[in-house]
């Protein structure tokens, strides 16, 4: 489980980074490179809190840490 969220939270990372590196490259094309890197990223996110949560729930996650 714990590789899983480090894996997912590398992932992302990198979305976020290349959302940055998107949102200079592409300043006047009107490319939507930014929006689809920054929308992946939100969609990581959810999906993490939502195995983070099941995780917890199921007890592969203990209450204290």
């Amino acid at each position: 489980m714990r590789i899983i969220v480090i894996v997912l939270l590398l992932l992302i990372l990198g979305s976020l980074a290349s959302a940055l590196l998107f949102l200079f490259r592409d300043r006047d094309s009107g490319s939507t490179r930014t929006v689809k890197a920054l929308s992946l990223r939100v969609g990581l996110s959810i999906f993490l809190f939502l195995l983070l949560m099941a995780g917890y729930a199921t007890g592969l996650i203990p209450q204290r840490l």
